[in-house]
Protein backbone atom coordinates (compact mmCIF):
# COMPACT_ATOMS: atom_id res chain seq x y z
CA UNK A 1 0.00 0.00 0.00
CA UNK A 2 1.00 3.25 -0.82
CA UNK A 3 1.58 6.32 1.49
CA UNK A 4 -0.50 8.64 -0.30
CA UNK A 5 -3.41 6.35 0.39
CA UNK A 6 -2.92 6.09 4.35
CA UNK A 7 -4.54 9.17 5.79
CA UNK A 8 -3.35 10.03 8.96
CA UNK A 9 -6.52 9.91 11.01
CA UNK A 10 -7.02 13.51 12.85
CA UNK A 11 -7.43 12.24 16.03
CA UNK A 12 -4.23 11.53 16.29
CA UNK A 13 -3.20 14.85 16.17
CA UNK A 14 -5.36 16.13 18.96
CA UNK A 15 -4.14 12.84 20.70
CA UNK A 16 -0.48 13.89 20.20
CA UNK A 17 -1.01 17.29 22.25
CA UNK A 18 -2.49 15.52 24.77
CA UNK A 19 0.08 12.92 24.94
CA UNK A 20 2.61 15.37 25.18
CA UNK A 21 1.37 17.47 28.06
CA UNK A 22 0.83 13.94 30.05
CA UNK A 23 4.42 12.68 29.31
CA UNK A 24 6.15 15.91 30.13
CA UNK A 25 3.99 15.70 33.61
CA UNK A 26 5.39 12.19 34.61
CA UNK A 27 7.48 12.67 37.78
CA UNK A 28 9.91 9.55 36.65
CA UNK A 29 10.30 10.70 33.02
CA UNK A 30 14.01 10.47 33.16
CA UNK A 31 15.68 7.60 31.68
CA UNK A 32 17.04 4.66 33.79
CA UNK A 33 19.17 1.57 33.06
CA UNK A 34 17.38 -0.31 36.44
CA UNK A 35 13.86 0.42 34.55
CA UNK A 36 15.11 -0.87 31.59
CA UNK A 37 15.17 -5.79 30.81
CA UNK A 38 18.39 -6.06 29.19
CA UNK A 39 17.92 -9.16 27.58
CA UNK A 40 20.43 -11.49 26.09
CA UNK A 41 19.74 -15.00 24.58
CA UNK A 42 21.78 -17.14 22.52
CA UNK A 43 20.51 -18.46 19.34
CA UNK A 44 22.08 -21.38 17.82
CA UNK A 45 21.97 -21.60 13.79
CA UNK A 46 22.46 -25.12 11.96
CA UNK A 47 23.85 -23.32 8.89
CA UNK A 48 25.97 -20.87 10.81
CA UNK A 49 29.26 -20.28 9.78
CA UNK A 50 32.55 -20.06 12.23
CA UNK A 51 33.36 -16.81 11.80
CA UNK A 52 29.61 -15.71 12.89
CA UNK A 53 30.09 -17.47 16.32
CA UNK A 54 29.22 -15.38 19.30
CA UNK A 55 27.91 -12.60 17.07
CA UNK A 56 25.98 -10.39 18.82
CA UNK A 57 22.69 -8.34 17.33
CA UNK A 58 21.46 -5.65 19.95
CA UNK A 59 17.53 -4.90 18.36
CA UNK A 60 15.52 -2.20 19.40
CA UNK A 61 11.52 -1.51 18.56
CA UNK A 62 9.08 0.31 19.64
CA UNK A 63 10.03 3.18 20.98
CA UNK A 64 6.51 5.43 20.37
CA UNK A 65 8.70 8.63 20.85
CA UNK A 66 5.90 11.37 21.96
CA UNK A 67 3.72 8.97 23.47
CA UNK A 68 5.73 8.40 27.31
CA UNK A 69 8.90 8.42 25.75
CA UNK A 70 10.28 11.83 25.35
CA UNK A 71 13.08 12.82 23.41
CA UNK A 72 15.70 13.34 26.21
CA UNK A 73 15.21 9.80 27.44
CA UNK A 74 15.83 8.50 24.26
CA UNK A 75 18.95 10.63 24.00
CA UNK A 76 20.02 9.10 26.93
CA UNK A 77 18.86 5.71 26.27
CA UNK A 78 20.82 5.94 23.46
CA UNK A 79 24.13 6.72 25.62
CA UNK A 80 23.71 3.99 27.51
CA UNK A 81 23.35 1.35 24.06
CA UNK A 82 26.63 2.87 23.22
CA UNK A 83 28.16 1.22 26.16
CA UNK A 84 26.49 -1.82 25.90
CA UNK A 85 28.78 -4.80 23.73
CA UNK A 86 27.70 -5.56 20.12
CA UNK A 87 28.45 -6.11 16.09
CA UNK A 88 25.19 -4.59 15.02
CA UNK A 89 21.83 -2.91 15.35
CA UNK A 90 18.46 -3.79 14.05
CA UNK A 91 15.41 -1.07 14.72
CA UNK A 92 11.77 -3.24 14.38
CA UNK A 93 9.51 -0.34 14.20
CA UNK A 94 7.07 1.73 15.33
CA UNK A 95 9.52 4.79 16.22
CA UNK A 96 7.01 7.56 16.78
CA UNK A 97 2.55 6.96 17.23
CA UNK A 98 1.01 9.84 16.51
CA UNK A 99 2.61 12.92 15.14
CA UNK A 100 6.20 12.61 13.14
CA UNK A 101 6.00 16.97 13.40
CA UNK A 102 8.93 18.03 15.73
CA UNK A 103 10.11 14.60 15.88
CA UNK A 104 11.57 13.94 13.29
CA UNK A 105 14.43 16.07 14.21
CA UNK A 106 15.22 14.09 17.51
CA UNK A 107 15.24 10.55 15.37
CA UNK A 108 17.72 12.02 13.44
CA UNK A 109 20.08 13.12 16.14
CA UNK A 110 19.57 10.12 18.09
CA UNK A 111 19.81 7.52 15.21
CA UNK A 112 22.89 9.28 14.22
CA UNK A 113 24.54 8.89 17.43
CA UNK A 114 23.99 4.93 18.17
CA UNK A 115 27.18 3.74 17.46
CA UNK A 116 27.53 -0.45 15.67
CA UNK A 117 30.53 -1.52 14.03
CA UNK A 118 28.86 -3.85 11.52
CA UNK A 119 26.06 -1.17 10.77
CA UNK A 120 22.24 -0.33 11.88
CA UNK A 121 19.53 -1.73 10.15
CA UNK A 122 15.81 -1.04 10.03
CA UNK A 123 11.98 -1.59 9.36
CA UNK A 124 9.08 0.05 9.33
CA UNK A 125 5.95 -0.32 11.62
CA UNK A 126 2.67 0.51 11.07
CA UNK A 127 2.91 3.67 13.00
CA UNK A 128 5.68 4.72 10.64
CA UNK A 129 3.54 3.97 7.65
CA UNK A 130 0.49 6.28 9.17
CA UNK A 131 2.84 9.06 10.00
CA UNK A 132 4.77 9.00 6.94
CA UNK A 133 7.25 6.00 5.51
CA UNK A 134 8.96 9.02 3.22
CA UNK A 135 10.02 10.67 5.83
CA UNK A 136 11.16 8.12 8.47
CA UNK A 137 12.50 6.85 4.91
CA UNK A 138 14.46 9.84 4.86
CA UNK A 139 15.22 10.11 8.40
CA UNK A 140 17.33 6.24 8.34
CA UNK A 141 19.08 7.87 5.23
CA UNK A 142 20.67 10.59 7.14
CA UNK A 143 21.58 8.90 10.26
CA UNK A 144 23.05 6.11 8.41
CA UNK A 145 20.29 3.78 9.15
CA UNK A 146 20.73 0.92 6.11
CA UNK A 147 16.24 0.42 5.13
CA UNK A 148 15.90 -3.05 5.08
CA UNK A 149 11.87 -2.91 3.93
CA UNK A 150 11.62 -5.56 1.60
CA UNK A 151 15.10 -6.22 1.20
CA UNK A 152 18.59 -7.99 1.81
CA UNK A 153 21.91 -6.85 2.88
CA UNK A 154 24.64 -9.83 2.90
CA UNK A 155 27.19 -9.74 5.94
CA UNK A 156 30.80 -11.26 5.17
CA UNK A 157 33.20 -12.34 7.46
CA UNK A 158 36.42 -14.16 6.21
CA UNK A 159 34.70 -15.64 3.67
CA UNK A 160 31.60 -16.45 5.41
CA UNK A 161 27.69 -14.64 4.62
CA UNK A 162 24.56 -14.22 6.49
CA UNK A 163 21.48 -13.06 5.05
CA UNK A 164 20.14 -10.29 7.42
CA UNK A 165 16.42 -9.40 5.69
CA UNK A 166 13.66 -7.21 6.37
CA UNK A 167 10.16 -6.93 5.46
CA UNK A 168 8.15 -3.90 5.63
CA UNK A 169 4.82 -3.57 7.51
CA UNK A 170 2.17 -5.98 7.09
CA UNK A 171 -0.39 -3.94 9.00
CA UNK A 172 -0.42 -1.57 6.32
CA UNK A 173 0.31 -4.29 3.62
CA UNK A 174 3.38 -3.08 2.72
CA UNK A 175 5.34 -6.45 3.04
CA UNK A 176 6.43 -8.20 -0.27
CA UNK A 177 8.35 -11.41 0.58
CA UNK A 178 8.70 -12.65 -2.71
CA UNK A 179 11.35 -9.53 -3.67
CA UNK A 180 12.93 -10.60 -0.44
CA UNK A 181 13.13 -14.08 -1.40
CA UNK A 182 14.82 -13.26 -4.59
CA UNK A 183 17.64 -11.86 -3.33
CA UNK A 184 18.95 -14.06 -0.46
CA UNK A 185 21.96 -15.74 -1.01
CA UNK A 186 21.31 -19.36 -1.18
CA UNK A 187 22.80 -21.56 1.38
CA UNK A 188 23.45 -19.13 3.33
CA UNK A 189 22.10 -18.10 7.05
CA UNK A 190 19.29 -15.93 7.38
CA UNK A 191 17.85 -13.50 9.55
CA UNK A 192 14.12 -11.68 9.17
CA UNK A 193 13.15 -7.97 10.95
CA UNK A 194 9.78 -8.37 10.66
CA UNK A 195 8.01 -5.53 12.56
CA UNK A 196 4.55 -8.18 13.74
CA UNK A 197 5.53 -10.96 15.24
CA UNK A 198 2.44 -13.07 13.22
CA UNK A 199 4.23 -12.51 10.12
CA UNK A 200 6.46 -15.39 11.46
CA UNK A 201 3.62 -17.77 10.07
CA UNK A 202 3.99 -16.54 6.31
CA UNK A 203 8.00 -16.57 6.76
CA UNK A 204 8.79 -19.66 8.56
CA UNK A 205 6.70 -21.63 5.32
CA UNK A 206 9.32 -20.73 3.28
CA UNK A 207 11.54 -22.72 5.09
CA UNK A 208 14.11 -19.77 3.95
CA UNK A 209 14.57 -18.04 7.54
CA UNK A 210 16.52 -19.32 10.48
CA UNK A 211 15.32 -16.24 13.33
CA UNK A 212 12.57 -13.64 12.84
CA UNK A 213 13.03 -10.60 14.95
CA UNK A 214 9.91 -8.47 15.93
CA UNK A 215 7.80 -6.17 18.71
CA UNK A 216 4.38 -4.85 18.04
CA UNK A 217 2.92 -6.09 20.62
CA UNK A 218 4.93 -4.33 23.73
CA UNK A 219 4.64 -7.62 25.56
CA UNK A 220 0.93 -7.12 25.90
CA UNK A 221 1.97 -4.32 28.48
CA UNK A 222 1.29 -7.18 31.15
CA UNK A 223 3.22 -10.73 31.27
CA UNK A 224 1.31 -13.36 33.94
CA UNK A 225 4.02 -13.91 36.66
CA UNK A 226 5.28 -17.49 36.39
CA UNK A 227 4.27 -18.08 32.46
CA UNK A 228 6.02 -15.65 30.73
CA UNK A 229 3.21 -14.52 28.13
CA UNK A 230 0.32 -12.01 28.14
CA UNK A 231 -3.66 -12.41 27.93
CA UNK A 232 -3.72 -9.36 26.22
CA UNK A 233 -2.85 -9.73 22.15
CA UNK A 234 -3.70 -7.72 19.26
CA UNK A 235 -4.06 -7.81 15.80
CA UNK A 236 -1.09 -9.36 14.24
CA UNK A 237 0.67 -10.45 17.37
CA UNK A 238 -2.00 -13.03 18.72
CA UNK A 239 0.38 -16.05 18.32
CA UNK A 240 3.73 -15.12 19.48
CA UNK A 241 3.09 -11.60 21.69
CA UNK A 242 6.36 -12.48 23.69
CA UNK A 243 9.89 -13.90 23.96
CA UNK A 244 10.90 -17.24 22.19
CA UNK A 245 9.05 -19.43 19.43
CA UNK A 246 9.59 -21.94 17.42
CA UNK A 247 7.46 -21.85 14.19
CA UNK A 248 7.85 -24.72 11.77
CA UNK A 249 12.00 -24.71 11.64
CA UNK A 250 12.67 -20.88 12.26
CA UNK A 251 12.67 -19.31 15.52
CA UNK A 252 11.10 -16.28 16.28
CA UNK A 253 11.54 -13.72 18.63
CA UNK A 254 9.23 -11.03 19.91
CA UNK A 255 10.83 -8.13 22.15
CA UNK A 256 8.56 -6.44 24.44
CA UNK A 257 9.71 -3.30 23.14
CA UNK A 258 10.73 0.30 24.73
CA UNK A 259 7.65 2.60 24.36
CA UNK A 260 3.87 1.86 25.30
CA UNK A 261 1.00 2.57 23.17
CA UNK A 262 -2.22 3.75 24.84
CA UNK A 263 -1.38 3.10 28.48
CA UNK A 264 2.23 3.56 29.62
CA UNK A 265 1.42 0.93 32.29
CA UNK A 266 3.54 -2.03 32.53
CA UNK A 267 3.42 -4.92 35.12
CA UNK A 268 6.13 -7.50 34.79
CA UNK A 269 6.51 -6.31 31.88
CA UNK A 270 10.02 -3.45 31.63
CA UNK A 271 10.74 -2.28 28.75
CA UNK A 272 13.20 -3.99 26.78
CA UNK A 273 16.63 -4.11 25.18
CA UNK A 274 17.54 -7.06 23.42
CA UNK A 275 21.01 -9.10 22.56
CA UNK A 276 20.91 -11.75 20.36
CA UNK A 277 24.23 -14.21 20.43
CA UNK A 278 24.29 -16.20 17.63
CA UNK A 279 26.28 -19.40 17.92
CA UNK A 280 27.73 -21.95 15.15
CA UNK A 281 26.46 -25.49 15.97
CA UNK A 282 29.88 -26.26 13.30
CA UNK A 283 32.20 -27.73 15.97
CA UNK A 284 35.76 -26.88 16.15
CA UNK A 285 39.08 -28.55 17.06
CA UNK A 286 41.05 -26.02 19.14
CA UNK A 287 44.68 -27.54 18.76
CA UNK A 288 46.48 -27.84 22.37
CA UNK A 289 50.71 -26.78 21.88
Amino acid sequence: MKDEKIETPQAMKIRQGIQDAMTYSLPDKKFSEKNIDLVEIDIELDNLGWNFHNYRILNLTDIHLGQWVNPEYLDALVDYVNTLNYDLITLTGDYVSYVLSDYDVVLKDCFSKLKAQDGKFGVFGNHDHWMSSKIMSDIFEKSGITNLNNDVHIIEKNGEYMNLCGVDSCTVCADNLDIVLEKLKEDTPSILLAHEPDFAKESSKTGKFDLQISGHSHGGQFIIPGFKTTPFRGPNSTKYPVGLYKVENMIQYTSKGLGTNSFRLRINCKPEITIITLKSSEKRQIPIE
